[in-house]
């Protein structure tokens, strides 16, 4: 059962958002029967929740913020909002409050912690990019549609970089939007033919590969703010030092790579690289399943004669 105080502060709340005053420790005593370390402690509890402040000559009173307080919304996006400029270690929940204005302990009755917090901001991120509308892969060319979802991934996790280290495979946060798009690929998928397991597997790898080529994104954007240079900046200064160790001969076929002309290479043709080839070998894996399915096993029939 609630605690008689939280009980009590319940109502409160209640009647402060409905335009009613703070009322006094010896008024929540009267009204509500309790001791004086009861309503000490009802009053308490509301400071911590940010819905009142004392203030030096004006005691206890409806704080500023409480007349607008944030609503779950609300403290999502500006947690994304951080995790967008900052990265995700800057998502603190005292760092949260003070941009949001209420005290830190007001934040947990919207989020249960940091873990349920890192949740929302995933789900929020997924939420707003559901799977392309354009196709439809019940219906649509099964490549086509997992090749664009996968695109989608890499798309947002471009705009959000934190979001890489807040997906994980082998502890998946249940997150429904997320799931969203387990469930897409796999129903593009089953269209060729594959068990459900198949399905998972292959829908869960491809959206690992997206992620797990996207967790550079974090520390290329960390890189270059320390740095103040780009990915291809930085390369280019390290002319010299690439010259001096091909310049070995241990490296031949790196050194003919490099000196054959330039090359476009970055973290957006390593994954597209990656991509196709995944996608082949499931394209092999189904052509191969078709074939053993069209073709019956040939049976040898033995005669029963003797030889001689």
């Amino acid at each position: 059962m609630e605690p008689l105080y939280r009980r009590i502060a319940a109502s409160i709340e209640a009647q402060i958002k409905d335009g009613g005053p703070v009322p006094s420790t010896r008024q929540i005593m009267a009204t509500h029967g309790v001791a004086m370390a009861t309503a000490t402690r009802v009053i308490a509890h509301l400071r911590d929740t940010g819905l009142v402040e004392t203030r030096p000559g004006a005691g206890t009173i409806v704080s500023g913020s409480a007349a607008t307080p944030p609503d779950t919304d609300q403290v999502v996006e500006a947690a994304i909002a951080i995790g967008d400029a900052e990265g995700l270690p800057a998502v603190s929940m005292r760092r949260l409050a003070g941009d949001l204005g209420i005290p830190t302990m007001s934040l947990y009755r919207y989020v249960q912690d940091k873990e349920n917090l890192v949740l929302l901001m995933m789900d929020r991120v997924m939420a707003d990019n559901p799977p392309p509308a354009a196709l439809d892969p019940d219906t649509d060319d099964w490549r086509a549609c997992v090749e664009a979802l996968a695109r989608l991934q890499w798309s947002m996790y471009r705009d959000h970089p934190w979001l890489a280290q807040a997906v994980s495979f082998t502890r998946p946060l249940l997150a429904p939007h997320a799931m969203a798009h387990t469930e897409w690929t796999m129903r593009a998928l089953q269209r060729r033919g594959f068990d459900t397991e198949t399905q998972f597997k292959a829908a869960v790898t491809i959206a690992n590969y997206v992620r797990g080529t996207a967790v550079n994104l974090e520390e290329e954007a960390q890189a270059e703010q320390e740095t103040g240079m780009t990915d291809q900046q930085w390369l280019a200064s390290q002319g010299e030092r690439f010259a001096a160790v091909l310049g070995t001969g241990k490296l031949p076929l790196m050194a003919r790579y490099i000196t054959e002309g330039d090359h476009d290479f970055n973290l957006d043709v390593l994954l597209e690289y990656g991509l196709q080839r995944l996608l082949d070998g499931l394209a092999s894996q189904s052509a191969e399943r078709s074939q053993s399915k069209e073709s019956p096993p040939v049976r040898v029939r033995l005669s029963s004669k003797k030889p001689g």
